[in-house]
C-alpha cells in the first residue's frame, strides 16, 4: 500500500498501486514534479536494479554510483528479461536507447519515470520506436477516497475544504489548519517554488513551446476555458501565429494527457470546457493573472480573500471528481441550466448534483434546485451540503449528501 506520512494522518494511495500493478510488465509513470513517483516507486514497486539519469547523460544505480551511459547500457542489456529494472528521468536517455528498445520488444519487467511533455509526446504520436512498448500510467495527485479516507480532521467542513488542497503532496507535510490561512501563507511564502515546479514540468521543450503551455495554463485559471476563448488569448499575446482555435489542440491535448488539465464535454453541444487537475496550480496562476502576484508582495489576507473566492468552484470540482469515481460514470458540463454535477452513461444524464458549501440554505434556494432538477427524469439527484442542518427545509426527492454522509458512501 502507498502511503505518505502527515503528522498523524496516513495516506494510503490504493489507487496508484492497482494502476500500476495493471500496466505491467512495461509500466511508463508519468506527471509534473512533486507527485511522489519517484519515492512510490522506491518505496512500493519490487524492483531488483534503479538506474537514475542526470543531466548530462551519466547515470546512477541503486547505490547512488555514478556510472557512464555506455556502462549502463552494458549492463541493461545483460539485465533485460531477467532482472526487474527501474529507470528514472527517462527521457534523458539518448534516441539510441529508444530503438533498442523497440528492436527488443517487451520483455522483462521494465519502469520507467518522467516528468516532462517531451516523453509523454514521444511514447503516444505515430511512429515513435516507444509506441505500443509501454502502458502509460499518469501519476497525479492524491485519490480523493484515499484522503478522505486518511485525513485526521474532526471537523468535517474543515475535512472536505483540506482534503481538497492536501490531494497535492507538496501541501501534505506542511499543512496545519485552519485550511484557509495555511494555503494563503504557502501561496504567500512559495510562489517562486510553485513557478519552478511548474517550469520544471517543460524544462525539456524550447523556450516559446513552454510559454505557450504556460499562457494556456494561465487562460484557464482566469476563466477562459473553452478553445476559441484559449486561441484569441495567445493571439492577443502574439504566441501564435494566427488565432486559430486548431493549432492550439495538440497543445490542449498534451497537457490533458499529461495530466495538468482536464477536459470536460459540454453536454448536447459541440464543444468542451478545460479546467486546472490541481486546485493550487489553479490558484496560483490566477491570483499572477489577474492581480500579478509573481511581480507584487499582496498581503496574505488578499490572497486568502482569493482563496475564498475560488473554494466553492475546488469544492464543486472535488465532489464531481469524486461522484465520477463512486459511481463509475463520465463527468460532462450541463449549461443550460447551469448544474454544478452532472454524470452520464451511455449518453443519458444519470445523476445530477449541487453543491452549497455554506452556513445556511435557504427555502428559496432548496426550491429553485427542485426546479432545476425536475427537468431531469429517471435520475438520480442529490444535494451536498457540510451539515444537514444548514437546510431551511427538506427538499423534495432530492438525495442529501452531508460530510457524514459522504464518509459512510466511501466505506461501502
Amino acid at each position: 500500500m502507498i502511503i505518505i506520512i502527515m503528522f498523524m494522518n496516513i495516506v494510503r494511495r490504493r489507487y496508484e498501486i492497482e494502476r500500476v500493478k495493471n500496466a505491467m510488465p512495461w509500466a511508463y509513470i508519468c506527471g509534473r514534479r512533486k507527485t511522489g513517483k519517484t519515492f512510490f516507486v522506491k518505496n512500493f514497486l519490487e524492483f531488483d536494479e534503479y538506474f537514475f539519469v542526470r543531466r548530462d547523460g551519466t547515470v546512477f544505480d541503486k547505490e547512488s554510483r555514478e556510472i557512464s551511459y555506455q556502462t549502463f547500457f552494458e549492463l541493461f542489456k545483460e539485465m533485460l528479461g531477467k532482472k526487474r529494472i527501474v529507470i528514472d528521468e527517462f527521457h534523458r536517455l539518448p534516441e539510441k536507447f529508444f530503438e533498442f528498445l523497440h528492436s527488443q520488444g517487451v520483455k522483462g519487467n521494465l519502469t520507467v519515470i518522467s516528468s516532462t511533455l517531451w516523453l509523454s509526446k514521444k511514447l503516444l504520436r505515430k511512429g515513435s520506436p516507444l509506441l505500443g512498448l509501454f502502458s502509460l500510467v499518469i501519476f497525479g495527485l492524491i485519490d480523493e477516497r484515499d484522503i478522505l479516507r486518511s485525513l485526521k480532521i474532526k471537523e468535517k467542513k474543515e475535512l472536505v475544504e483540506a482534503a481538497t488542497y492536501l490531494r497535492e503532496p507538496i501541501l501534505l507535510p506542511r499543512y496545519k489548519g485552519p485550511l484557509k490561512k495555511f494555503i494563503s501563507s504557502f501561496l504567500a511564502q512559495n510562489k517562486l517554488a510553485i513557478r519552478e515546479i511548474i517550469g520544471e514540468i517543460f524544462e525539456e521543450e524550447e523556450k516559446r513551446l513552454s510559454d505557450v503551455y504556460e499562457a494556456i495554463m494561465r487562460a484557464v485559471a482566469g476563466g477562459k476555458n473553452i478553445s476559441t476563448e484559449i486561441s484569441s488569448y495567445l493571439f492577443s499575446k502574439t504566441l501564435i501565429p494566427k488565432d486559430n482555435p486548431g493549432f492550439i489542440q495538440r497543445y490542449l491535448d498534451t497537457l490533458v494527457k499529461i495530466g495538468i488539465l482536464e477536459k470536460l464535454e459540454v453536454w448536447n453541444k459541440n464543444k468542451f470546457r478545460y479546467f486546472h487537475v490541481s486546485p493550487l496550480f489553479d490558484l496560483h496562476f490566477y491570483l499572477d493573472e489577474k492581480y500579478g502576484y509573481m511581480e507584487n508582495d499582496l498581503p496574505e489576507r488578499f490572497i486568502e480573500s482569493v482563496v475564498n473566492k475560488k473554494l466553492p468552484f475546488h469544492i464543486e470540482q472535488f465532489f464531481r471528481n469524486l461522484l465520477s469515481k463512486m459511481c463509475g460514470m463520465k463527468k460532462v458540463i450541463i449549461e443550460e441550466p447551469e448544474i454544478d454535477i452532472a454524470l452520464c452513461e451511455f449518453k443519458k444524464i444519470k445523476l445530477v448534483a449541487e453543491v452549497k458549501w455554506k452556513g445556511n440554505v435557504s427555502r428559496n434556494e432548496i426550491k429553485r434546485i427542485e426546479e432545476k432538477f425536475e427537468k431531469f427524469k429517471n435520475c438520480r439527484k442529490i444535494l451536498i451540503v457540510p451539515e444537514v442542518d444548514v437546510l431551511e427545509k427538506e427538499p423534495k426527492e432530492i438525495e442529501i449528501w452531508d460530510v457524514k454522509r459522504v464518509l459512510k458512501e466511501i466505506k461501502k
